[in-house]
């Protein structure tokens, strides 16, 4: 017969990183993690520049943990550290480069598909990130300047002239990350970097009051150009430029197709559920970034794993 497992877990994030070892501890056991990426937090090690601070209280948001991992604020590295620590000490399974096609309810227990294979569970949490769908321009990017185009710092090079698009954290620590060996630009449709937390906010003003950083502000991009195997940057208001390098930090969307196919309801771009993060299917869950609550907060995610993993036990009692 076909091993059923207690629960399966979509994305290997902190929120269903929670949901594993929350449930755990409270005696469930049969657990399994899938990640279509090689390794846990793949939004943490593919969007956070090396060193890249991060906060307990995201955005300065007060949050109190509900459960039992104790998440103290650190760095993109002592991040990941406590993560691979929580996963092998509460001996959570965690296959990677596994996607996830659709989830299908059947009777009592759910199918989870993936290519060329299909795993049973009894409860399945789908925790996968916004980012694992960044956003990308409306435009059409040139066969020619694709490789010059990007949404993480993973193909710059020293010396380089980069533009950035984008105001919130991301788009700021890019920018500044790069302006010690590159010419940098920022474009921003707004006038003001409000999105961003106080210590970014402070970065970009220093960096662009000692010029390390030249901000475009109010100005909009209509589209991108191949000069000479370089990007020629169309701006609504201002003379085009061209630039070695283009990197875009403009969030992420919800998988709408995913969500759809796994019987999720979506409104206003966010999957609906109740208080417990269950959605309209008995025993399917959602939690973290993609339900837009938690945004970006690692703390709120953790909350919502904890959530869940209780419901879960109640249930069964």
């Amino acid at each position: 017969m076909q091993r059923v497992y207690e629960m399966v877990i979509v994305g290997a994030g902190p929120a269903g990183i929670a949901a594993a070892v929350e449930s755990y501890l409270l005696g469930i056991r049969d657990i399994l993690m899938l990640e279509k990426d090689d390794n846990h937090n793949a939004t943490i090690r593919k969007y956070y520049k090396d060193n890249k601070r991060v906060d307990k209280d995201w955005k300065g948001q007060k949050v109190e943990l509900d459960g039992n991992l104790y998440f103290l604020d650190g760095t993109k590295e002592t991040t990941l550290d406590f993560f691979d620590e929580v996963i092998k000490s509460h001996g959570i399974e965690l296959k990677t480069h596994t996607e996830v096609s659709k989830i299908v309810k059947a009777g009592e227990l759910f199918e989870v598909h993936l290519a060329g294979d299909v795993i049973m569970a009894k409860y399945v949490v789908v925790t996968i990130g916004r980012m694992g769908k960044p956003n990308k321009p409306d435009y059409k990017i040139a066969a020619g300047i694709k490789k010059r185009v990007g949404y993480t710092l993973d193909d710059c090079s020293e010396g380089e002239k980069v533009l950035i698009v984008g105001g919130g954290d991301s788009a700021i620590e890019y920018a500044v990350d790069l302006s010690a060996k590159n010419k940098v630009s920022i474009c921003y449709r707004r006038g003001t970097f409000g999105r961003a937390n106080p210590t970014n906010q402070r970065d970009i003003a220093n960096a662009i009051a000692h010029q390390e950083v030249r901000a475009i502000l109010n100005v909009n991009i209509l589209g991108l150009e191949d000069e000479e195997g370089k990007v020629k940057v169309l701006f609504d208001e201002i003379e085009h430029e061209v630039y070695d390098r283009v990197i875009y930090a403009i969030g992420g969307t919800t998988p709408s197709a995913f969500l759809a196919s796994s019987g999720i309801e979506e409104k206003d771009g966010k999957p609906v559920h109740d208080e417990n993060y269950e959605t309209a299917t008995a025993g399917l869950f959602v939690a973290g970034d993609i339900t837009q609550e938690s945004g970006g907060s690692i703390a709120l995610g953790l909350n919502h794993g904890y959530q869940i993993a209780c419901h879960i036990n109640a249930q069964k009692v």
